[in-house]
């Protein structure tokens, strides 16, 4: 398995290159606007760009999922999760894969399992990635975008005080709280 950080200093956005070396396929999670570090990663590493994940709508930063869609007819895997404000929208013509609590999905020998964690935002999810490379039947990590930090979690907040979206910040945070419990569920082991 492949698997490369990167971290842009001027967003505080990290976005991640995951890959299935036997299979020569590769994701990029939360991909940042420049895609160019990613493509030029696949290439030296022998791999296609085959999709993105999407952990939330960003409000912060422009993905670079639709430019990987356009360009390499990258899948996109986006939540379905959220009520009606909380969909990605203009997806003709753009392959895509909508997921909801519990969807799995395989990249060559690597499981994704979706994991529905609102709080930050309604429609966040994580994935759960297991190495069937290697033989693994248990997940190794998360991908948890801006639902977990280190030492921190995401702000439920955020969409009444910046976006003016009016009783959110207590819906969002009892949402936050289930997820937590539901994520502290998880074993120890798991990277973040």
């Amino acid at each position: 398995m492949l698997l490369r950080y990167f971290y842009d200093e001027k967003l505080a956005h990290a976005s991640y290159m995951v890959g299935c070396q036997k299979a020569g396929e590769a994701v990029i999670v939360d991909p940042m606007r420049n895609v160019e570090p990613y493509i030029e990663l696949a290439k030296k590493e022998n791999m296609k760009i085959v999709g993105s994940l999407e952990t939330h709508i960003h409000a912060d930063f422009v993905t670079g999922s639709r430019e990987l869609a356009d360009r390499f007819d990258a899948t996109m895997y986006i939540s379905d999760e959220g009520d009606e404000n909380w969909k990605y929208q203009n997806l003709e013509g753009i392959s895509h894969k909508l997921l909801k609590d519990g969807d799995q999905f395989k990249i060559g020998n690597l499981l994704f399992e979706t994991m529905h964690t609102p709080g930050h935002t309604p429609e966040s999810i994580s994935f759960l990635l297991t190495d069937r490379g290697g033989k693994a039947d248990k997940p190794m990590g998360i991908f948890t975008g801006d639902f977990v930090f280190v030492g921190d979690v995401g702000r439920p907040d955020l969409l009444e005080k910046a976006a003016g979206i009016a009783g959110t910040a207590d819906v969002g945070a009892k949402a936050m709280y289930k997820s937590i419990e539901r994520f502290k569920a998880l074993p120890d082991y798991l990277q973040v």
